[in-house]
């Protein structure tokens, strides 16, 4: 059984072999953090956690990530190598979102401008408010009884 996992997990590694220099920035979003690698003249591969981008994220995840790269007209020509960690499905996406810009804005710096006008630069530092005391949740408290 051991061995069919074994199996399993390294056909889901995709060998992608990066090499050469590269522009590193991080992006974060709740508690999601990622640490994006570009490689300039790549072929538009982007590889998470070691898997293509297609199989770790669904399709609007997918898209989320790739929108300054569509902004910007390099969905085609640069390769990334991410490591992302930390939050959920979404929040993760919105993290590399946030450092795919960065890592865009150190390759060039006109493309600041058109990436900050869509808020792709900002980093949304919006958490979970903490629970508590005498409450339900963050601000939920128990139901009032008469008697």
């Amino acid at each position: 059984m051991t061995d069919e996992k074994k199996n399993i997990k390294s056909e889901e590694k995709e060998e992608v072999k990066f090499k050469g220099k590269y522009i590193s920035a991080i992006g974060k979003r709740k508690t999601a953090a990622a640490r994006v690698r570009l490689y300039k003249n790549g072929k538009g591969v982007i590889v998470v956690n070691g898997v293509s981008i297609k199989k770790y994220f669904s399709a609007s995840s997918v898209v989320i990530a790739n929108q300054p790269l569509k902004l910007t007209g390099h969905l085609r020509d640069l390769d990334f190598s991410i490591i992302v960690n930390g939050g959920g499905k979404k929040s993760q996406a919105e993290a590399i979102r946030h450092g795919i810009s960065r890592a865009l804005v150190e390759l060039d710096k006109e493309l600041k401008t058109t990436l900050k006008s869509k808020d792709f630069l900002t980093r949304d530092a919006r958490k979970k408010e903490r629970k508590k005391p005498g409450l339900k949740k963050a601000r939920r408290a128990p139901q009032w009884s008469k008697r």
